[in-house]
C-alpha cells in the first residue's frame, strides 16, 4: 500500500514541533512536500516496510481494539487493516455510533493486554489522551498516545508502550495506519531504558 506525503502533512508535521519524518520504499512525496522538507530541513529517516521478526515485537499475534463513539469508524477500518497484515483482531467494542463511555472499552483492551489474551493493545478515541489515562490505571500497562511519529518511535524503543491510544478527531484513518504501522515495527531497545522502566514498576507496586 503506497502512502502519499503532502505538502499539508508536512505542515502538520511542523504545527506539532516534529522535525523528523519517517518513510519506507512505499512512501511518495509530492513536489511541494520535498521542497518544505528540504526548506524547513527536515530529517527523513528510512524505516523497513517488512515486520521485524527479532525481538519481542515477533511474538505479536494478537491485538485487542476498542473504541468509544467516535473513534467507531476508524475502529473498523483498522481492524480491516490489521486482519490485511495477518493478525489476530480481538474487538472489544464499541459496536456503534451511540454515544458511550471511552473508560469502559479503554479497560476491556487493557484488561486483554494485562490477561495475555492479546500480545498489544489499540484504543481510539477522540484525541488518544483519555483512554491512555484510564489504560495507565490497569497495572503492566503502558499505554502511550499516539500523536506523532517520533512520539511513537520512542514509546516503543525507550518504554516498551504495549498499548496505543489514538485521536480519531485529529488524524484520518490513514495516518492511524501508519502510526500502527511504526508502531508495531519498532522494538524495545533494552539497556538503560529497562532501568527505567523497573522503577515505574517499582512505583505501581508502592516500593518507592
Amino acid at each position: 500500500m503506497k502512502r502519499l506525503i503532502t505538502e499539508a502533512d508536512i505542515q502538520k508535521l511542523l504545527r506539532q514541533g516534529n522535525r523528523e519524518i519517517f518513510a519506507d520504499e512505499n512512501t511518495i512525496f509530492t513536489p511541494s512536500a520535498k521542497d518544505l522538507i528540504i526548506r524547513e530541513k527536515i530529517e527523513v529517516r528510512q524505516q523497513s516496510s517488512e515486520f521485524k521478526k527479532s525481538g519481542e515485537l515477533k511474538r505479536i499475534k494478537t491485538i485487542a481494539i476498542g473504541s468509544d463513539h467516535t473513534g467507531f469508524k476508524a475502529k473498523q477500518e483498522l481492524v480491516k487493516f490489521l486482519k490485511s497484515k495477518g493478525y489476530d483482531v480481538i474487538d472489544v467494542g464499541t459496536n456503534s455510533e451511540q454515544s458511550c463511555d471511552y473508560p469502559d472499552f479503554a479497560y476491556a483492551v487493557a484488561l486483554a493486554v494485562k490477561n495475555s489474551q492479546a500480545q498489544a493493545g489499540i484504543m481510539i478515541d477522540a484525541t488518544g489522551i483519555p483512554s491512555a489515562i484510564t489504560a495507565n490505571k490497569v497495572k503492566d500497562i503502558r499505554a502511550a498516545v499516539g500523536y506523532n511519529e517520533y512520539a511513537i518511535r520512542s514509546s516503543r524503543e525507550h518504554n516498551n508502550s504495549n498499548l496505543l491510544t489514538l485521536g480519531a478527531r485529529i488524524f484520518d484513518v490513514e495516518i492511524l495506519k501508519s502510526f500502527i504501522d511504526l508502531w508495531l515495527n519498532t522494538e524495545f531497545e533494552g539497556g538503560r531504558h529497562q532501568k527505567r522502566l523497573d522503577k515505574i514498576t517499582e512505583i505501581e507496586n508502592h516500593k518507592l
